[in-house]
């Protein structure tokens, strides 16, 4: 069983803040995921400027291998101090950790992180550093599969501070709804989006702080190899398709000619759906020893509406899809659940477009955007074109 990690993180803007005062800079770098949460002081552009600085170099040190301390004191070192009040002040914590979930994390001044595991909230032991006079929280992670670590700017705490509750919403509170609404399979993703959009209604809609949430999560790998559009020479039909169905993991097929010669290569046929969960979405189709078979062009460009939306850190909307309809079982499958996605792009004019507003290029360019957005996702993305 090959283990990843995966991330992702979810930020409010402070009401009427054009910038967020928040960052979050993440690195891969081998087997390494370093990912640094930074909230500067104030709001705006000043706290955007020190949380900018603090996540860059902090996330450019860690990933480097440099000693926590150093990074630590060249910060501290490194920031503009406040005139008022004589500071130079960004919070910060700090996930550095390898494929199999063992590394460390740091905090300074940020509420505590919290540990999802089994699906229930736990603290870390942490080991207190004094480091130039400031308190650093050190603690030694030795992560299992489904484990999930969340950081998060104050915000979070802060959330409806005399709005819908007196003293805002303290970090057991945070645990206990983290307890009940997050699910098995759930994305770092899709935990991180889950609290930050609660947070969101606590402050009515209009935060009275920047607010943060962010996620990594130890996981297994699934690669989704994804067909769409016959290939382009006719007599090579089985060749491309026997490699579409060697490879690992999921198979998806898209596209009415494309499920036709796969059917015919695997002997068997295309059952057509007669539901339609979406009227915009064309139904699905079934072939014995494919996960999901849909429709192609109209499909894919919904399914590319919903990635432009997954991919945004400042959208709301959740991030597990339940509709059954082609685009939401797709995005469910490449967004949620795959760590890497193979497209087979066949380059054949499909003679049903004839006449029709849908050419070969428009294709290409619905995957290439596609491609794009699941890379920001933080996904391995591989096109062959047939």
């Amino acid at each position: 069983m090959s283990l990843c990690l995966e991330s992702g993180y979810t930020s409010l803007n402070k009401k009427n803040e054009e910038l967020c005062g928040d960052r979050v800079e993440s690195i891969v770098s081998g087997d390494y995921t370093t990912l640094v949460l930074a909230d500067g002081l104030g709001s705006g552009v000043k706290a955007n400027i020190l949380s900018t600085l603090t996540s860059k170099i902090l996330c450019t040190m860690v990933s480097n291998e440099i000693d926590i301390e150093e990074c630590v004191e060249t910060i501290i070192q490194s920031l503009p101090v406040c005139k008022v009040r004589g500071v130079a002040y960004s919070t910060f914590s700090v996930i550095h950790m390898d494929k199999e979930g063992k590394g460390y994390l740091f905090e300074f001044d940020n509420p505590q992180a919290i540990l999802i595991r089994g699906g229930k909230c736990r603290d870390f032991d942490r080991e207190e550093m004094n480091i130039l006079g400031k308190s650093v929280y050190k603690t030694a992670l030795s992560l299992t599969a489904g484990d999930i670590v969340v950081v998060m700017s104050d915000g979070v705490i802060h959330a409806g501070i005399g709005m819908t509750l007196n003293l805002g919403w303290q970090r057991p509170e945070v645990m206990e709804f983290l307890d009940n609404n997050v699910k098995p399979g759930m994305s770092a993703r899709a935990v991180a989006c889950l609290l930050a959009g609660v947070c969101n209604d606590l402050y009515l809609g209009s935060p009275g702080d920047d607010t943060t949430v962010a996620a990594v999560k130890v996981r297994e790998e699934l690669n989704v190899n994804l067909m769409i559009g016959p290939p382009v020479d006719k007599e090579k039909d089985d060749f491309y398709i026997s490699r579409f169905l060697a490879g690992a993991g999921k198979k998806v097929v898209c596209g009415g000619t494309s499920s036709q010669i796969v059917a015919r290569h695997l002997k068997t046929t295309v059952r057509a759906s007669f539901d339609f969960p979406d009227k915009d979405v064309p139904p699905i189709g079934f072939i014995d020893g494919i996960d999901l078979t849909t429709e192609g062009v109209l499909t894919m460009r919904k399914l590319l509406e919903l990635s432009e939306k997954y991919a945004d850190v400042h959208d709301l909307t959740p991030k597990t899809f339940t509709k059954k309809d082609g685009a939401s079982l797709l995005a469910q499958m490449l967004f949620e659940e795959a760590t890497s996605v193979h497209f087979f792009v066949g380059q054949s004019i499909n003679a049903a477009h004839t006449g029709l507003p849908i050419d070969i290029t428009m294709k290409l360019k619905l995957v290439e955007s596609l491609a794009a957005n699941l890379k920001k996702m933080g996904k391995e993305v591989l096109i062959d074109y047939d």
